[in-house]
C-alpha cells in the first residue's frame, strides 16, 4: 500500500501520534502503580529498585538478535503484536503476590518494549516523508512530555479513588487501543527495496553474524554518523540515566528537601518539558537539526550542572526547568538526524545495537556511581557524573556545529 497525498501522510501520522500518546500515558500510570504494588508486597525499597534494572537487562537479552527480525518482518504487524502481547502480560501482573512472578512478567514486558522501540522508529521513518519529520518529531516530543506530566497525576487520582491494580488494568487497555490503532495504519513493507527479499531468509547464527558485520561496516564507513550517535547516546541516554538514578537521594539528603518539595521539583521539570516542547513545535521548521542538537545538548548539560552544584530548592528548580526545557530540542534534532542518516532497511539492526551498547554502559556506570555514592558521598558521585556528561555534551555540540564537510571528512577517516 502506498501513501502519497500529503493529507494521507498527516491522517496516518495523526493516528500514529494518538496511539503513541495513549500508550505512553498508560506506561507512566503502569510503572508508578507497579512500584507501589511491589513496595506494598515486599516492604523493601531494594525490591522496587530492582524494577529499574529490568529495562537494560531486557535490552541485553533481546537486542543482539531482535534487529535481524525487525528488518525482515512487517513492522506494522510486529508493533501490533507487541502492543497486544504487553497488554495480555500486564493483565497477569496482579494475579500473584510473588515478587519473582512479577519480576518474570516485567522482564517479558520490558523485552517486548526493547523490540518495540527500534521497530516503531523504522516504521515512522518509512511513513513520514523527510521534509515532514522535524514537525512530526517535535509533536511526538510534545505528546511524550504531556504523558510525563499527566501520567503521574492520573495515577495519583486513581490511587485515591481506587487502587494501583486498576491503574495496571488501564495500561493494558491503553496498549490494546494502541495496537488497534496501529492495525489501521498502512502496510509500508512493499515500499522498501530490501525487505521483501530478506524476509525469505531464516534466522541463524550465521545470519546474525552477517547482520552485525553489516552494521559494523556501516559505522566504519560513516564516522560522522557514528560519532554523533555515540556522543548523543553517552550523554542523553547513559549519563543522564545514571545521574537520574541518584536524583531522589541527592535532593533529599544533600539539598535536604522534604518529600513535598521534591514532588514540586519533579512538577517543575514537567513544566519545563511542556514549555520546551511547545516552543520547539512552534519554531522547529526554522532551526536546522544540527543546531537543535548543539543548543539542546549544551542547554541540558548546563541544567544538570546547575542542579549538581545547587544548595537550595531554588537553584535546583532552575536547573531542573533548564534541563527539561532543552530536552525537547535535543531529542527532536537527534531523531531527525538519525532518520536522515541511517538507511531504513538496516535501521532495526543499527537501533538494536545502539540500545544494546547503551544498556551495558548504563548498568556499568550506574554500579560505578552507586559505589561512589556509598563509599564517598552522593554529592561527589552526582558532580562527577554531571561533569563527565557536560564534557560529552560539549564534544557532541562541537561535532554538530562546526562545518559538517570538515567534520565528516576527518571522522570518516577514523
Amino acid at each position: 500500500m502506498k501513501v502519497k497525498p500529503i493529507s494521507d501522510y498527516w491522517k496516518y501520522s495523526s493516528m500514529l501520534l494518538f496511539g503513541i500518546g495513549v500508550s505512553n500515558l498508560g506506561s507512566w500510570i503502569y510503572f508508578i502503580a507497579l512500584n507501589l504494588i511491589v513496595l506494598d508486597i515486599t516492604k523493601s525499597p531494594l525490591a522496587v529498585s530492582g524494577l529499574y534494572i529490568m529495562k537494560p537487562l531486557a535490552t541485553i537479552f533481546t537486542n543482539l538478535w531482535s534487529g535481524s527480525l525487525i528488518d525482515r518482518l512487517n513492522k506494522r504487524n510486529v508493533m501490533v503484536f507487541l502492543d497486544i502481547f504487553r497488554a495480555v502480560i500486564i493483565t497477569l501482573l496482579p494475579l500473584s503476590s510473588s515478587i519473582w512472578y512479577m519480576y518474570t512478567l516485567v522482564i517479558l514486558i520490558s523485552m517486548a518494549g526493547s523490540i518495540f522501540g527500534p521497530t516503531s522508529m523504522t516504521y515512522i521513518t518509512q511513513l513520514i516523508p523527510e521534509e515532514q519529520r522535524p514537525r512530526f518529531n517535535s509533536l511526538n516530543t510534545l505528546i511524550n512530555s504531556g504523558a510525563f506530566l499527566l501520567g503521574p497525576a492520573i495515577a495519583g487520582a486513581l490511587f485515591v479513588v481506587s487502587s494501583a491494580v486498576l491503574a495496571i488494568y488501564l495500561n493494558a487497555i491503553a496498549l490494546f487501543i494502541s495496537g488497534v490503532i496501529t492495525l489501521l495504519m498502512p502496510n509500508l513493507e512493499s515500499q522498501t527495496t530490501h525487505g521483501k527479499s530478506e524476509t525469505q531468509q531464516r534466522i541463524s547464527l550465521a545470519l546474525l553474524k552477517k547482520d552485525w558485520d553489516m552494521v559494523i561496516q556501516f559505522y566504519r564507513h560513516n564516522g560522522y554518523v557514528r560519532a554523533i550517535i555515540f556522543l548523543f547516546g553517552s550523554t542523553m541516554w547513559v549519563m543522564a540515566s545514571v545521574v537520574d538514578s541518584l536524583e531522589a537521594s541527592f535532593a533529599t539528603l544533600v539539598i535536604e528537601m522534604s518529600e513535598s518539595e521534591y514532588g514540586v521539583l519533579v512538577s517543575i521539570a514537567g513544566a519545563g518539558i511542556i514549555v520546551g516542547a511547545i516552543v520547539n513545535t512552534v519554531i522547529v521548521k526554522k532551526l536546522a537539526m544540527t543546531l537543535m542538537i548543539g543548543m539542546g545538548s549544551i542547554g541540558v548539560c548546563c541544567g544538570y550542572m546547575i542542579y549538581a552544584f545547587s544548595h537550595s530548592f531554588l537553584y535546583a528548580a532552575v536547573g531542573f526547568f533548564t534541563l527539561a526545557f532543552w530536552l525537547a530540542f535535543v531529542n527532536t534534532g537527534f531523531t531527525t538526524f538519525y532518520q536522515s542518516n541511517v538507511p531504513v532497511y538496516i535501521m532495526g539492526r543499527i537501533g538494536s545495537l545502539n540500545d544494546f551498547i547503551s544498556a551495558i554502559l548504563i548498568i556499568i556506570t550506574t554500579v560505578f556511581l552507586g559505589v561512589a555514592a556509598e563509599f564517598l558521598s552522593i554529592q561527589i558521585a552526582v558532580i562527577t557524573g554531571v561533569i563527565v556528561m557536560f564534557l560529552l555534551g560539549i564534544m557532541l555540540s562541537v561535532c554538530v556545529l562546526i562545518p559538517q564537510s570538515r567534520c565528516r571528512a576527518s571522522l570518516n577517516k577514523v
